[in-house]
């Protein structure tokens, strides 16, 4: 990867506020290296330009992470929390959470075997010990999660039913999406509550970008 992308990545996590190391920044790197060369082969993402892969694929999964950051350090101390990511096709945002959050467990589960194998070849690849690939089908899994997240996965109501079971009793749903979707809030059951929309500004992208909070209503 060439040192003006290095560049980008860089001015782009401090824009967002991020400190992330040196060797962090690699790896985010390398991470969209792998997915560039996996893609030509298994079709992990329909993005194969660099420049675009940087700004709708890496910056726009960084987004989230001083969010997801902010809501794992008001947690509850104790064992590693654990976050799945759903439907998490080439890995976004999972590996990048995975990166940039050392101490975090995370799991991308995927329905397509081979976007399974990718997140695995991606955790050996970049010594990843906190990461996991799961082919399965979410409503399959069991938890307990901390915190389930996806981007642009399924409507909120569906992604939110399918992986009940996976949460946590304290656990959050974290769901990247674009504009806020109001008409997907107010599609959801009663038993779930949106308790934060949360706006996001990623560099280099000009287009709408939230983060819907939600959790379970006993």
């Amino acid at each position: 990867m060439s040192a003006e992308l290095g560049e980008r990545l860089h001015a782009g996590c401090q824009a967002l506020g991020l400190a992330l190391d040196e060797t962090q920044r690699v790896k985010l790197l390398d991470f969209m290296g792998l997915l560039q060369k996996w893609n030509k082969v298994y079709n992990l993402t329909a993005v194969r330009n660099t420049e675009e892969m940087l700004t709708h694929h890496l910056l726009d999964s960084l987004a989230a992470v001083a969010p997801l950051q902010r809501h794992l350090a008001a947690g509850q101390g104790g064992a590693a929390p654990r976050l799945l990511d759903v439907g998490s096709g080439g890995g976004l945002p999972g590996v990048v959470f995975a990166i940039c959050c050392p101490g975090l467990d995370v799991s991308c589960v995927d329905t397509v075997a081979k976007k399974a194998a990718f997140i695995q070849q991606a955790a050996a690849a970049l010594q990843l010990s906190n990461l996991h690939g799961l082919h399965a089908r979410v409503e399959n899994l069991d938890g307990p999660f901390d915190v389930v997240s996806c981007r642009a996965f399924a409507a909120l109501a569906d992604f939110t039913a399918w992986s009940r079971q996976a949460l946590a009793p304290h656990g959050v749903w974290l769901a990247m999406k674009g504009r806020h979707p109001q008409d997907e809030i107010d599609a959801l059951p009663g038993d779930v509550q949106v308790f934060h929309v949360e706006q996001l500004t990623v560099p280099g992208l000009q287009a709408e970008r939230c983060i819907v909070w939600l959790r379970p209503v006993a």
